[in-house]
């Protein structure tokens, strides 16, 4: 079985070939739970894996752990890198280093309900992708082209997407 930057690409092709096929079988539905863990801290709980989360001393935390949209940042990030190693290895480059610095900007006056004109979450992500490879510049810039174009997190980060949250009311234990 061939394989490059660590991508089975035989399974690679037939996930891409069953999704092409049978567009029902591309439509996922992904699950998290998460726990309040007293003070800012938090865990979540995805497939069989534990997350933990906290916020730093400065924010009122015990910085135990990174903070959500430290969690943001860090979730682009992967989704990049699985995109840079995948597309890639389908086009046959290989790799030896994927290394991606990111940063953000949130405005702390609008999360604490104060006035400001900018509402809280991040205002600009900046990101900038490092790839050390024996291939053409040409060719990484396709790569980077389809990583950008496809990448589910990026694309939800530049998108309207709806949020239902609804609060359920229950007695307490």
């Amino acid at each position: 079985m061939a394989s490059v930057n660590g991508i089975d690409l035989e399974v690679g092709q037939k996930i891409i070939e069953t999704v092409k096929n049978n567009p029902e079988f591309g439509k996922t539905l992904w699950r998290a739970r998460t726990f309040w863990r007293g003070g800012t801290k938090a865990e979540s709980e995805i497939r069989n894996f534990k997350v933990s989360m906290d916020e730093p001393l400065d924010l009122g935390g015990t910085d135990t752990a990174p903070n959500p949209v430290e969690m943001v940042l860090a979730a682009l990030g992967s989704c990049l890198v699985v995109g840079y190693s995948l597309n890639a290895a389908m086009l046959g480059i290989e790799l030896q280093k994927i290394e991606i610095d990111m940063e953000g900007d949130i405005d702390l006056p609008g999360f604490f309900g104060l006035p400001s004109e900018i509402q809280p979450g991040f205002t600009t992500i900046k990101v900038k992708v490092f790839l050390k490879s024996a291939a053409s510049l040409e060719q990484l810039e396709e790569v980077h082209k389809r990583v950008i174009s496809t990448s589910p997190v990026g694309l939800t980060l530049t998108k309207n997407v709806t949020l239902d949250i609804e609060l359920v009311k229950r007695r307490t234990a």
